[in-house]
């Protein structure tokens, strides 16, 4: 929301310096995002007001014309422009009053021909143009950074002082406000204007209704309304105005319009435009004669509005046009021959205001909000009404708004109004009270407040406030008692303004007296109570030492979506029970998702990670990332709420070390480079090497031949492999290794008592030598490592696969597998004795374990 503090000054007295009043605003939920200055480097001695008295044609181009502006000098200077909209005056020999924004040379301006964005300034320089010395320049707003303009020059109020420094005429101050949904009443000039004066204490000037009707008709034999749908559509008033002129809206609204955000189409479009952001009441005009023609089409003699769901399939072409397929939850704004405009979101192309149209049906409707809401979202079809219809809007606004608007047409439209207004209002707005109580406010904000200070605030803020001994005996239950009213405390019976619909609960009043006393003035205070005894998150814990380890290790922390398709996850092939492809698996969908491919929880965190690297991928080569997230599993909740199983998901692609001016290592990472950071991973959190075995998995979906269970202390606790390349294929992945693992967080946690002696060092050398044994291609390391372990006894104190061998001389079916052994005794120096001992007894292990044989 852009709100220009020349627009706010007509509707409240600013009483703050501008820095102060963002601040305070600020604090009491009006977010100022920022203020934008208008004209602020403007040079005030060279870009002023000036008036045009004379235009003459070029003698030497057709397109141009030679301009005499007065600016205040001793003399009007000439320049020559290319206007468009200054044609139509050359030669003339009396012209009106035109007021132009002027600059002589040496003003710095925008060049408004520059393909740079933005467009770069530069200092403006006498030039002869075709012949004809020009030394100054009447301005467009593009050449000013007003806005993109530039089909003509900006024509001023006539009222604008000539000479006067443009940047103190046409300058401005714009709030730009962040608005949560319940700030939704200020998205308004006159909403923020009501928060302005209630939070300074300036005084509030609204507009005065000044409506008048011409003639002896009657609105009834014009037009009539008829709601099918109460309750999406609370009231619709519709008034005509007759005769008016299609034209460019005054200059003053168009300049209010620019500042606001909003293009300027013509004075019709603009007044409703103008209204909305005035009062916040989205309008809309339809161009009568054509809602007659289609009544007469029809049968009928004048037409009858009808608010109506839409048929299922039915087409419309709204205003921008594109054709749009409605469906039956939908609102329609219809007449007897069909759709006229989808409600509350854009008109139809049929019954648009054009330059022929010469009576208008201005409409001002309430229309739900989440349906309106919904419906925007399904056709993807936003607009500055469907955002405010979304929010709310109250009914009691509806004629308001329309009669402030039909008054404009009438000035600045030379518009007839047609007499009473055409009203349909099956639902009126309900008076609103709400209780409160000292007791509740003290306990709440932390701070002693008074009745007297209760109602002083709320009073600010429009409410109506008393004081009672108890509710009325037909206020609803839920705002009647406070939770924590003390005996024979009084209650304080606040009445809600009509313009207030986020107010339902004391809770709410609460707050309001807080904005209004100041977040900032809330004093400090302690608890009072003793804190509980604080226990030990041992799952969180883990999470951030898994945090830590990883990004030591070189990866990223991502946050990926836990919101996917179910497409997603067939593309993945699940297989592994483990990663959520169990049998009829099913998924936790959204009722009403954001995107068709954010409407169902995801099953496994692989998934998000493929959709992270399908985006990714397209700007690097290499990624090594993991995401510590949750996957959701029905089939496994208590209740109607899935299981949501913590985990781990890794991946790791590209070159094995990023491109530098070092780089020597450009293989792409596999199996094992993954490998190591999960053993690297359980180590750290401080699993044995014995506990921990690898498994291979083939048969799992998402992964290839190259994978493997992750077992911890004999529980499965993951998986990890290298993507398989129809999966790869399948997420429109590049050709290359896309090495991923996903554990359970469940089979990582260590308790804090857990914790590892560390083994004695001792001070006497080690002894270290190489064994190699032959064995069959059947036989794993980890079978050979657990024979030799088991021989070793307490000698042996580490042991390490260096080399692994197949080929000549060795038999076919059999591979070499080299082991580097350390022995170290505690208590004394190791003889060769000692050491050929334990060598014996290894042999002979592995020998009789996995039927290796020694090697040399």
């Amino acid at each position: 929301m852009l709100a220009p503090l020349s627009w706010l000054k007509e509707y409240v007295d600013l009483t703050l310096p501008v820095d102060a009043l963002a601040e305070r605003l600020t604090l009491a939920g009006l977010a100022v995002d920022a203020i934008h200055q208008v004209g602020d480097w403007w040079d005030p001695e060279t870009i002023t007001v000036g008036q045009v008295v004379a235009v003459l044609p070029h003698p030497d181009a057709d397109r141009l014309v030679l301009v005499d502006v007065d600016f205040g000098g001793d003399a009007p200077q000439r320049v020559v422009t290319g206007a468009p909209n200054l044609y139509q005056y050359r030669g003339a020999e009396s012209l009106p009053i035109l007021k132009v924004a002027f600059a002589r040379a040496g003003a710095v301006l925008v060049d408004a021909y520059s393909e740079q964005r933005p467009r770069p300034k530069k200092k403006l320089k006498p030039s002869k143009i075709r012949g004809v010395e020009s030394s100054g320049m009447v301005c467009s707003e593009r050449e000013l950074g007003l806005s993109e303009e530039h089909e003509g020059i900006i024509i001023l109020p006539e009222d604008a002082p000539v000479g006067m420094p443009l940047r103190d005429y046409l300058g401005d101050q714009i709030f730009e406000f962040d608005l949560t949904p319940d700030m939704a009443r200020t998205l308004s000039m006159i909403g923020i204007a009501r928060e302005v004066s209630a939070l300074t204490g300036a005084r509030l000037h609204l507009p005065v209704d000044v409506m008048s009707a011409e003639g002896d008709d009657r609105v009834a034999d014009y037009v009539a309304v008829r709601i099918d749908e109460p309750e999406l559509c609370n009231r619709y008033t519709g008034i005509v105005i007759r005769d008016v002129t299609i034209g460019p809206s005054p200059a003053w609204m168009q300049e209010r319009l620019t500042k606001a955000g909003m293009r300027p189409i013509n004075n019709v479009v603009d007044i409703t435009n103008y209204v909305m952001l005035e009062y916040g009441q989205p309008l809309h005009a339809f161009d009568y004669d054509t809602l007659v023609r289609r009544a007469q089409q029809a049968g009928d003699a004048t037409p009858t509005i009808i608010v109506r769901r839409a048929a299922d399939g039915e087409k419309f072409t709204t205003l921008d046009d594109v054709e749009r397929t409605l469906d039956n939850e939908m609102l329609m704004i219809a007449d007897t021959l069909g759709s006229v405009a989808i409600a509350g979101v854009m008109g139809g192309q049929e019954s648009e205001v054009s330059a022929a149209t010469r009576n208008i049906l201005l409409e001002s409707a309430t229309f739900e909000g989440i349906n309106n809401r919904r419906t925007s979202q399904k056709l993807k079809l936003f607009s500055a009404a469907s955002f405010r219809f979304a929010r709310g809007v109250p009914a009691t606004l509806n004629d308001i708004a329309a009669r402030r608007a039909a008054d404009l047409m009438r000035q600045y439209a030379g518009g007839r109004i047609v007499s009473g207004i055409a009203d349909a209002y099956p639902v009126p707005q309900r008076a609103v009270t709400v209780y409160a109580t000292a007791s509740d406010m003290r306990r709440i904000l932390g701070m002693p407040v008074s009745f007297d200070e209760m109602a002083g605030a709320l009073r600010r803020l429009d409410f109506t406030v008393r004081l009672v001994a108890e509710p009325a005996a037909d206020a609803p239950a839920a705002a009647t008692f406070a939770l924590h009213r003390q005996a024979d405390e009084p209650l304080l019976e606040c009445v809600v303004p009509w313009h207030r619909l986020d107010v339902s609960m004391p809770a709410d009043l609460i707050e309001e007296v807080a904005r209004i006393i100041g977040y900032e003035d809330a004093p400090i205070t302690l608890m009072e109570d003793t804190l509980p005894t604080q226990h030990r998150n041992e799952v969180v814990e883990t999470e951030e030492k898994i945090r830590d380890i990883l990004i030591g290790c070189g990866l990223q922390d991502t946050i990926n979506y836990a919101l996917t398709s179910p497409e997603n996850h067939a593309r993945l092939r699940l297989e592994y029970a483990l990663l959520g492809g169990a049998d009829g698996a099913g998924f936790i969908e959204l009722a009403n998702p954001i995107a068709v491919e954010r409407r169902a929880m995801r099953r496994t965190l692989l998934v998000s990670a493929l959709e992270n690297l399908q985006y990714n991928l397209r700007y690097t080569d290499r990624l090594a990332m993991f995401e510590i997230g949750r996957a959701y599993l029905p089939e496994l909740g208590e209740g109607p709420l899935p299981y949501e199983d913590r985990r781990l998901s890794l991946v790791m692609v590209g070159p094995r070390q990023p491109q530098g001016f070092y780089s020597a290592d450009a293989t792409e990472m596999d199996f094992y480079d993954l490998k190591g950071v999960v053993e690297t991973l359980l180590a750290r959190l401080g699993f044995k090497a014995e506990d921990i075995e690898y498994r291979g998995a083939p048969n799992t979906g998402a992964f290839g031949p190259r994978c493997a269970e992750v077992l911890i202390e004999g529980e499965v606790a993951g998986l990890l492999g290298e993507i398989h390349p129809h999966v790869r294929a399948a997420f429109d992945l590049p050709t290359v290794r896309i090495n991923a693992a996903e554990l359970r967080i469940e089979r990582l946690l260590r308790p804090h008592w857990r914790h590892e002696p560390m083994p004695p060092i001792s001070a006497y050398p080690p002894v270290v030598e190489d064994m190699a044994f032959i064995v069959d291609e059947s036989v794993t390391v980890r079978m050979v490592e657990n024979a030799i372990k088991a021989a070793g006894g307490a000698l042996l104190t580490e042991i390490e696969l260096f080399d692994l061998y197949r080929g000549d001389p060795l038999p076919a079916g059999s591979k070499s597998l080299a082991f580097r052994l350390t022995y170290q005794s505690q208590e004394a120096v190791l003889r060769d004795a000692d050491v050929a001992k334990v060598r014996e007894r290894i042999v002979r292990r592995v020998e009789r374990d996995v039927n290796g044989k020694l090697r040399g």
